[in-house]
């Protein structure tokens, strides 16, 4: 028996070392194609893109057509700097003064505050204010069952006013305050603002639920984390944890809103994970990772340098001339595009998350998936191309479902049984890729107005060939990411 089982397990694993070679062989060829292809037509049509500007590879233009990268990327050193300083500061003041959670807080407001004024001006009124009212209704009405609909329904509205009003303009509270319309500071502040409703959300929801029975089974949870199973914290038992009913102050709650390496771009964090690490800083990040993660974006930055630089992806979305293209050219664009947020928002946000390293549904998905993406959408900003980017996820999200249940049910002990299941699940993969690449292009390129268009160019004639060797992409980087899953799984 045990020489069966052997012998079946050489056979598999010389199966798998076959298939990912010649998988590893596809990718190499299609990254060839696409590579020499991007190329050829960012030279051909270069002179009828907007926003290309003198880089610094010579020869070569820079695609600085993206707002948010553009001013991310002017910033940089400014922002690196400024940290820099925050950091040093903050960390020898708690090394000198041996300071608690309310000695940190006001730290933290006062270092926050002094930035918040200078991004903001005079509309640090508006922030404050809305987040005093919200601070008022937790401690009044936490208590109260009804209460998360009160703090979900304050919320979303100011969400919708601050971009209907465009943040208010003094003036309106009357002509004696028309005078600090001139100070608005350097950056809008309801843009940032919305980073803010999901801190103030998760402030409320925290505090009520202090005295509920927690569904988090520490004991379990640290048998199977090997962070905590080490003797430190991980992010997770820091956000479940509860904590005692004094740390949820008014200081520690402004300081939470606007604290300033995350208050731009984030990653959100959880109110009792935030103010957990106030007393004790996180310790599941020793420095050889943190310095590892710190060469890993500099190689990211330096990818997406050279990707602006050579392909003008986002350019050509902006122009419109995609609408002139092949088939083949617009799947290009596309790929490229989706590839250049992807890197964009990586690196905005894994910049502030370097200056603080520190998140139920799942019984009704498929309700749960409307609600949470058209949250998203409108919390993004108010336009109908998020709301078909929101539900066409949701729409795709019903077939990968239906897949995953299909693939279940050939998954067996037997080699044939393990090859379909794996087979079907990259299938799965596929489908599931190719739709939601469609939706992130109508979301963010091409426009519901072009969904008709789009559809329409890859189911013709000369279109079908190009969505077929999509899906057959698509298919192999699926079955790659088995490959690498498994090699994790046999690491120590």
């Amino acid at each position: 028996m045990g020489t069966s089982v052997t012998n079946k397990d050489k056979k598999s694993g010389t199966w798998k070392q076959k298939e990912l070679f010649f998988l590893v062989t596809y990718v190499l060829v299609f990254y060839a194609i696409i590579i020499r292809r991007s190329l050829q037509i960012s030279h051909d049509h270069y002179k009828k893109l907007f926003g290309l500007r003198p880089g610094w590879l010579p020869n070569h233009l820079n695609d600085v057509s993206d707002a948010q990268w553009r001013n991310f990327r002017g910033n940089l050193p400014v922002l690196t700097f400024v940290f820099g300083i925050f950091t040093l500061l903050a960390n020898l003041m708690r090394a000198f003064f041996n300071l608690n959670v309310r000695g940190m807080s006001v730290v933290w407001l006062l270092f926050s505050f002094a930035y918040l004024s200078y991004l903001h001006g005079a509309c640090v009124i508006f922030v404050l204010s809305i987040a005093t009212i919200n601070f008022l209704l937790v401690k009044i009405f936490a208590r109260k069952k009804y209460f998360p609909l009160i703090i979900w329904s304050y919320n979303i509205f100011f969400l919708l006013c601050n971009r209907i009003y465009e943040g208010y303009p003094f003036s309106v509270f009357g002509q004696q305050w028309r005078f600090l319309d001139n100070y608005r500071g350097s950056f809008r502040w309801h843009i940032c603002f919305n980073f803010v409703v999901l801190r103030m959300i998760s402030f409320g929801l925290d505090y009520h639920w202090t005295n509920q029975d927690s569904h988090f089974d520490q004991e379990k949870h640290c048998q199977r984390c090997h962070i905590c199973k080490s003797g430190n914290t991980c992010y997770q038992a820091l956000q479940e944890r509860s904590l005692p009913i004094n740390k949820f102050g008014y200081v520690v709650y402004l300081s939470y809103l606007v604290y300033a390496p995350l208050y731009i771009a984030g990653p959100i964090v959880s109110f009792n994970a935030f103010a957990s690490q106030l007393d004790v800083p996180q310790n599941s990040n020793s420095v050889r990772n943190v310095i590892l993660y710190g060469f890993r974006w500099l190689f990211c930055f330096i990818l997406l340098e050279f990707m602006t630089h050579l392909f003008y992806y986002n350019a050509f979305a902006n122009s419109g001339l995609w609408k002139h293209l092949s088939p083949m050219e617009v799947f290009i664009i596309g790929y490229g595009v989706l590839n250049f947020m992807w890197l964009k928002f990586l690196l905005i946000w894994r910049f502030f998350r370097y200056m603080y390293i520190p998140l139920g549904g799942s019984r009704k998905k498929l309700l749960n998936v409307w609600v949470i993406f058209t949250f998203v959408a409108i919390w993004h900003d108010l336009e109908w191309k998020l709301l078909s980017w929101a539900w066409l996820t949701c729409l795709f999200f019903i077939p990968e479902l239906v897949l995953k249940s299909a693939t279940k049910a050939f998954q067996a002990e037997s080699s044939f049984g393990e090859f379909i299941f794996r087979e079907l699940s990259a299938v799965a993969g596929a489908v599931t890729i190719t739709c939601l690449m469609v939706a992130n292009l109508v979301g963010f390129v091409v426009g519901p107005s072009s969904i008709n268009w789009l559809l329409s160019s890859f189911l013709c004639k000369e279109g079908l060939p190009v969505l077929g060797g999509l899906l057959m992409t698509f298919y192999v980087g699926t079955k790659i990411m088995f490959h690498i899953e498994e090699a994790k799984k046999r690491s120590p």
